[in-house]
Parts: structure tokens; C-alpha cells; sequence
């Protein structure tokens, strides 16, 4: 407890140097003393509630859920993107503008980029900034052939970037999921299908959307998946899929029968890729991106802030538990 002669000096101090804007130097000077005594004198300040600092600014609360994300699951970057009261297709378009402001902003040193599919990487293609990057190579993760909502397809969206960019791009002719495996294994034979998919486990960065097969899944909108198909993924414990790979709550990937038909890099392979950024919109997605987290597939996330919040709420209250 300070006396009033204790309490009076931090007041003082602390005026001199919150509201005067004087430097801790000349604070010292002006009271005759040395620096590091207002330093102390500033911090007991703060300690005994005399200051309290506070950030004014609406973008104070995704900076915290940024660190949280950060420092519980170990990522190198997470950018949490506010998105209140904000349509689907205008909160889809924020985390496009995001992601293309965040990878064009640390393309040094990059020569090759991997694209996924779906419409979230669509909003960040629609949003890339067109500029001259030539010695950069874009490959698609993944097959990717049909009539279909062929405009969030890996080959469109990686021919896309390459216009944007500049750059050059591959071209995996081969359709995402095949009908049997038997069709898979004579695909992946072929040279140029398979020197594509070796192109993608090699490249710098691998640029990832994350979804969830049960609740508004662009799967089941494109016939991707069945409502048998769902039943089965249920059972095994799948919580979400990357690429068209089914994972569970640990991020492990699993053993079904779409993953056998899949012509596409796998989630091991993804890992092993430097930087792997990962763009996530929609609430229904938190336990999704949880599982990737736990897996440790990506590590760069940037997300909508309410499915920020989401994740970090189911894993603290994981952690509750134990």
C-alpha cells in the first residue's frame, strides 16, 4: 500500500509522461532524477492501478485472437479478418482481399506456389493484385476436370494467379476424383500427370481452402460426395477435408474410399511443404480447422473472425477437460 507522498510522485510521473508526452528522459530531468528511477516509478504505477492502458481501436479484439492462435497452435502467421454482420459473399471477399494482400506481400524468395480448389480460394484469386512476378511457377494440388463449377476448380484457379502474376502455370489433366481405383493407379502412371502431382509436393507455398463435408459442404453442391458418403465418413470419425482429403479431429488423414480415387497430393505431402497458408470463412468450419490445426498441416491461417473465435472456444474448452 503507497502512502499520499508516494501515491502524489506517480501520479505525477505518470502525467508527466501519458498525457505531456514528455520522454522518460526528460521526466527524469525534470524531477531530478535518473531515467531508470521513472522507469520503476512508471511500472509501480501501472502495477497499483493509477494507469491503466487500454488500445482504442475496433481491431484490438482480432489482434488477440490472432495471438491466441499464434501461441496455442504454434503458427507462423494468423490474420483474423472482422466480418460483422457481413453477408457470406462480402466476408468470402474480405478473406480473399486478406490473403492476396498477405501472400503477395511475402512472395520473396518463392518460385513455385501450389493452389487448391473452392470458392474461398476463388475470392482471393478475384481480389489478387496484378503485378509481375515471372519467375514464379503455379501448379494445381489437385485434379480437376468437368462442367461443373469449373471456376473453383485447381487448374482454373492456378491458371488464373499465373495471368495475375505473371507467372507460369502447370496444368494437371486429370479429374479430382476418379470412379475406381484402378482408374486412379493407370492415371497416375502417366508421366505428365505424375511429373504435375511431383511439381506440388515441391513447391514453396501451397495456397489451401478448408471445408466441411456435412454442413453447407461445395462437395455435396457439386456431387462430390452422397448422403452414403457422409454416413461413411461419419463413422470414421472425419471432421473435415483439405483437397479432397478426409481428416478426423487430430488432423490425421483417413483411410476411405474417396481418398483412394483422389488424384492429388496428400495431406503428409502437405505438410512437408514450407509454407502452407490455409483461407477459412463460415462458422460451420471451426471444428474443421481445429482438426487441421491439431495436425499441424498448415501454418500460416487467415480467418474470419468469428470462426477464429469459435476454434479458439472448442480448444480451450478441450483443455478445460484435462
Amino acid at each position: 500500500m503507497v502512502d499520499w507522498h508516494e501515491k502524489r510522485q506517480l501520479v505525477k510521473v505518470a502525467n508527466l509522461y501519458y498525457k505531456e508526452g514528455l520522454t522518460q528522459a526528460d521526466v527524469a530531468k525534470k524531477l531530478k532524477v535518473s531515467r531508470p528511477v521513472i522507469s520503476k516509478l512508471l511500472q509501480k504505477a501501472k502495477e497499483e492501478g493509477i494507469v491503466n492502458i487500454y488500445i482504442k481501436d475496433e481491431s484490438v479484439m482480432t489482434v488477440e485472437l490472432e495471438q491466441k492462435l499464434e501461441q496455442y497452435f504454434h503458427l507462423e502467421s494468423a490474420i483474423v479478418v472482422p466480418n460483422d454482420n457481413l453477408p457470406g459473399e462480402m466476408a468470402k471477399q474480405a478473406i480473399g482481399q486478406a490473403g492476396a494482400t498477405y501472400i503477395s506481400r511475402n512472395l520473396k524468395n518463392v518460385q513455385s506456389i501450389g493452389i487448391s480448389w473452392g470458392t474461398t480460394l476463388a475470392s482471393l484469386i478475384q481480389e489478387y493484385p496484378y503485378e509481375r512476378r515471372n519467375d514464379i511457377q503455379v501448379v494445381p494440388l489437385e485434379g480437376g476436370m468437368g462442367v461443373k463449377e469449373v471456376e473453383i476448380h485447381a487448374n482454373h484457379l492456378a491458371n488464373e494467379l499465373a495471368k495475375k502474376i505473371k507467372g507460369q502455370c502447370t496444368y494437371l489433366y486429370a479429374p479430382a476424383i476418379v470412379a475406381t481405383e484402378e482408374l486412379k493407379e493407370r492415371l497416375m502412371a502417366m508421366q505428365d500427370i505424375e511429373l504435375v502431382l511431383q511439381s506440388g509436393r515441391n513447391v514453396d507455398m501451397a495456397i489451401i481452402g478448408i471445408g466441411n463435408p456435412y454442413k453447407e459442404s461445395t462437395l455435396m453442391k457439386i456431387g462430390y460426395l452422397q448422403e452414403d458418403d457422409l454416413s461413411q465418413l461419419q463413422k470414421l470419425g472425419v471432421v473435415g477435408d483439405i483437397g479432397f482429403r478426409f481428416y478426423n479431429n487430430q488432423g490425421i488423414q483417413v483411410d476411405d474410399t474417396i481418398n483412394k480415387r483422389v488424384i492429388g497430393i496428400s495431406l503428409e505431402e502437405l505438410k512437408n511443404i514450407e509454407t502452407v497458408i490455409a483461407l477459412v470463412e463460415g462458422q460451420q468450419k471451426a471444428e474443421s480447422v481445429l482438426g487441421a490445426l491439431h495436425g499441424r498441416i498448415i501454418n500460416v491461417l487467415i480467418i474470419d473472425e468469428k470462426t477464429a473465435s469459435a476454434v479458439i472456444n472448442k480448444y480451450e474448452s478441450e483443455n478445460e477437460k484435462f
